[in-house]
């Protein structure tokens, strides 16, 4: 059990406080409640841009860096499709300062054309390398809008081109940043050796005078169930073919969230998952095979990827993999197979629980979800799942009606030429 109490400031902002006396550090998790989703189809990655923003300068400390530093502290951050994750580590007799760097860039960035401009540069530096130069690199942005045709997980994360970022204005910042960067809209996770009535002491002192701002109204758009089946095909210079497949799936708060996430390890987990050892190790197909979920707070996407052998057509290769989701379709798997997942789950669960830090991120998140206690009923829902709750969602999820399908094929010279055969 993570013991935790919570409190909540009169401005809204909720503060979960872990005390580990294992420790001389104290993090600070600050999760705001904002992701690509509540972005502008026309205005896509700012809440990436932002990750880069919040280190640009506050209002009242021009350099987030050397202040933190000097007090021997880190920090870092990270974006998804539903929520941004600042956190900030620091021995526990300076956590002052981490209190007042994170309330400070809370009440309000530097906003200057200048920080605007560096980082838009190095967010556009960071689509090309991550998305362009590479091989597979455009692959998310290709399959994302080809499974969701309104419901803004239709762009990933960085966004859908330079374009949006690079034609930003301050003005649009601004308005993005005081819409949804509010206390009524985070959450704050303190874990380490900071006592907690010290802890809301210096919460009060420098969070509790942020006022509570007007959050945008959050009205997403409704994905409709998907009817037929929809495939692309590209040709690019990459070494190899490959596969890439979505399904549609359930949202993360959904009864059956775990069952997918299990399948998805059954299928391709490590070496001795089904996909791995039927179809890259002894039927040599595939060079590498992969399978996850995206884990999306709205309904997400089941996924699956795989790089063919030399010599083994596309063809082949799709055929080989709807035959294995076509036995999880009509087989029950071995008990001791859907043990194996579950058995690894709750070790992972157990050792990403042990650090200070990760216990600040996971109670963070756990309490957006619904509540941070339920952390600690995580691993009993996989322990309930039974092989008839593998095959029942697999019977719902490999249906070729709900498949979004990319073949990305190689060729020597590099060209890009993009057929839709779904519609």
């Amino acid at each position: 059990m993570i013991s935790f109490r919570r409190h909540i400031l009169p401005n809204g902002l909720r503060i979960i406080h872990h005390y580990d006396g294992s420790t001389k550090m104290t993090a600070l998790n600050l999760l705001y409640d904002v992701g690509s989703k509540d972005e502008s189809p026309e205005r896509t990655g700012f809440a990436h841009l932002f990750e880069h923003l919040m280190f640009g300068g506050s209002v009242n400390i021009p350099d987030f860096d050397t202040p933190l530093q000097k007090a021997g502290g880190e920090n870092n951050a990270w974006t998804s499709n539903d929520v941004t994750n600042y956190y900030t580590v620091v021995p526990t007799h300076n956590a002052e300062t981490a209190f007042w760097l994170e309330s400070d860039r809370m009440l309000s960035l530097a906003f200057s054309s200048e920080s605007l401009s560096v980082q838009k540069q190095v967010v556009i530096e960071e689509f090309k390398q991550r998305n362009l130069n590479q091989p597979y690199g455009d692959s998310f942005l290709l399959l994302r809008p080809m499974a969701y045709r309104v419901h803004p997980y239709r762009w990933p994360v960085i966004g859908k081109n330079t374009s949006h970022i690079g034609n930003a204005s301050l003005e649009e910042v601004k308005e993005f940043f005081f819409a949804h960067y509010a206390p009524n809209n985070a959450i704050l996770s303190i874990s380490g050796s900071l006592p907690f009535d010290e802890a809301i002491l210096l919460c009060e002192k420098w969070f509790a005078p942020i006022s509570r701002r007007e959050v945008a109204c959050r009205d997403l758009p409704q994905e409709p169930v998907q009817t037929k089946p929809h495939k692309k095909i590209v040709e690019r210079e990459v070494p190899l073919d490959a596969i890439f497949k979505a399904y549609h799936m359930v949202d993360r708060k959904h009864p059956d969230y775990q069952g997918y996430d299990a399948l998805s390890d059954v299928l391709a987990s490590g070496r001795s998952s089904r996909l791995y050892r039927r179809l890259v190790m002894e039927k040599k197909l595939f060079t590498e095979i992969d399978s996850s979920i995206t884990g999306d707070i709205e309904p997400g996407l089941f996924l699956l990827k795989g790089k063919l052998s030399p010599g083994i057509s596309l063809e082949q290769g799709e055929e080989a993999i709807e035959m294995e989701l076509r036995r999880m379709r009509e087989e029950l798997l071995e008990q001791r197979e859907l043990d194996k997942v579950i058995n690894r789950f709750e070790s992972n669960d157990l050792f990403s629980n042990l650090h200070y830090l990760n216990k600040a991120t996971n109670l963070a998140y756990y309490e957006l979800l619904g509540g941070a206690e339920n952390i600690d009923t995580e691993v009993e829902k996989y322990k309930k799942l039974t092989p008839f709750d593998l095959r029942r969602i697999a019977e719902k999820l490999f249906v070729p009606e709900n498949s979004s399908t990319l073949w990305y094929k190689s060729v020597h010279a590099k060209r890009e030429i993009i057929t839709d055969v779904s519609d």
